[in-house]
């Protein structure tokens, strides 16, 4: 698959199919999944797959996503999205769990040039950051990095944004942050990342619980990126998940 080419699916009771589109533009999703397991208790990664596609995303940031667990039918759930939206997929691990591993990934339309788990301190469950690095132009990386922090308080938080921060702190090409920070935007933890935009959304920004979203804690937090910063907004998918997902176009020059 050419790397300086866009891409859109779609769904269709066959299956999903790929198609070209203009280039001139990367498209970012960001999705708490809940290992597949949806609003009506049915663990359905096809259901997922649909969400993800309609929104024809090149970069998506998962959380909640099982690798081979019992309570998810022993799959490995990146690699299964991997297949269904053909896009390339890598995982990382928080803990060992049910007979497999539970933890976080993300998936990408470009070829990953470097795939990173970045240990974080632990919270109420052990937590890490799982980076990629792709070219979205030939010799213009991008790193991309699904976040999924402490649920539980502020001090757990805290440190976990503080240690990913000094990671990435020396990065000079553009670095973009997705997925759950389980924060508000005052947050103890949202306030460190001073010099970042943490993107503001387009309409309603709430994103959880997914039925009727009372809270905003799922952001795409970006530095560096020289183009345009296109439109950010909240899906309205209320039953695959406990979470809505997010997308938001970055405009390449």
């Amino acid at each position: 698959m050419s790397a300086v080419k866009k891409w859109f699916l779609f769904w269709c009771v066959s299956g999903l199919f790929v198609l070209s589109v203009p280039a001139g533009e990367v498209r970012l999703l960001a999705y708490n999944i809940k290992h597949g397991r949806g609003m009506d208790g049915k663990i359905d990664l096809k259901r997922i797959a649909k969400v993800i596609a309609a929104h024809q995303p090149d970069l998506v940031a998962l959380q909640e996503v099982d690798n081979r667990c019992t309570r998810s039918g022993e799959i490995d759930q990146a690699a299964e999205l991997g297949r269904l939206l053909d896009m390339h997929h890598a995982f990382g691990k928080f803990m060992d769990f049910q007979g497999g591993q539970y933890g976080m990934a993300v998936l990408s339309r470009f070829p990953i040039k470097k795939a990173v788990r970045h240990q974080l301190p632990e919270g109420a469950e052990p937590r890490c950051a799982m980076e990629i690095e792709v070219e979205v132009k030939p010799g213009d990386p991008l790193s991309f990095i699904s976040i999924h922090n402490d649920w539980t308080k502020p001090e757990l938080r805290v440190p976990q944004v503080k240690a990913l921060l000094e990671t990435v702190e020396t990065y000079s090409h553009p670095v973009v942050l997705a997925g759950d920070f389980n924060a508000t935007r005052d947050d103890a933890s949202m306030t460190l990342l001073k010099g970042w935009n943490v993107v503001q959304k387009e309409g309603a920004p709430d994103t959880f619980p997914s039925v009727a979203p009372k809270i905003e804690i799922d952001y795409f937090v970006i530095r560096g990126w020289r183009g345009v910063q296109g439109p950010c907004r909240v899906g309205n998918e209320q039953v695959a998940s406990d979470h809505r997902p997010v997308f938001m176009v970055l405009e390449t020059k």
